[in-house]
């Protein structure tokens, strides 16, 4: 996949075909296949009377099972008719993304509506942690009765410190890097985008995208369907 690093390229090849990380480095340099590394940058903004809440991963973004640890965070697209707000939910367990909520604004029901369709999805856990950035949408009142209604706990990061919410920043820079920084988007308008941010999320990603945190490289659901195998023919 030319959206692939170069540790993925050579781990996707049949084992006859490997070469070195080096070797492999090289020939992504001669065909202009390495990927270009980008800043992550927050658009939440933090709401200086708002009580935060306690990191309660403290970087620590890997997890035995699912809905045990999520991590979420909004990013924007900017389009032909202005600019479209991505609110997505991420499993720590496997990396999917089990919620997300699109809409023109970033406000705090974007970020309940992911929520809601993470729950709707793949049903809720008592004392699921779901961790965040100090964003004044989740310091919302809105957003921490919704936790509350759920029997979840919040988490939350650092004020500016993309490291405290790493993995949910890294989800956003493969979506930019597989799908928008690939799509004249500045030309389409949002609707356009959104089918498109749609489709790689739930038939590429979630289903099909190696992703190196997962054992044997899995993609997501697939890692997720294996381990509800397992559990029930333990049961």
């Amino acid at each position: 996949h030319p959206a692939y690093g170069v540790r993925s390229m050579i781990e996707a090849l049949s084992e006859r075909l490997k070469p070195s990380y080096g070797k492999g480095y090289i020939i992504c340099r001669e065909y202009g296949l390495l990927q270009k590394r980008r800043k992550p940058h927050g658009i939440t903004k933090a709401n200086p009377k708002a009580l935060p809440a306690e990191d309660l991963l403290k970087g620590d973004f890997k997890s035995e099972t699912p809905n045990t640890k999520w991590l979420t965070d909004i990013t924007e697209m900017k389009c032909l008719d202005g600019k479209l707000y991505l609110c997505a939910v991420l499993d720590c367990f496997d990396a999917s993304i089990v919620g997300f909520s699109m809409d023109i604004n970033m406000k705090t029901p974007l970020c309940t509506s992911a929520l809601n369709s993470a729950v709707k999805r793949y049903g809720k856990t008592e004392g699921l942690i779901v961790h965040s950035d100090r964003g004044s949408q989740f310091t919302s009142h809105l957003f921490r009765e919704t936790l509350a209604n759920k029997g979840f706990r919040q988490s939350m990061g650092r004020t500016g410190n993309c490291f405290d919410n790493a993995r949910m920043e890294s989800f956003f820079a493969t979506l930019k890097k597989d799908l928008i920084y690939r799509l004249p988007v500045y030309k389409m308008n949002r609707a356009e985008v959104r089918h498109y941010i749609f489709e790689w999320t739930e038939t590429y990603y979630n289903r099909k995208r190696r992703h190196t945190s997962n054992e044997q490289n899995l993609p997501p659901l697939v890692k997720r369907k294996l381990f509800q195998e397992q559990i029930q023919a333990a049961a």
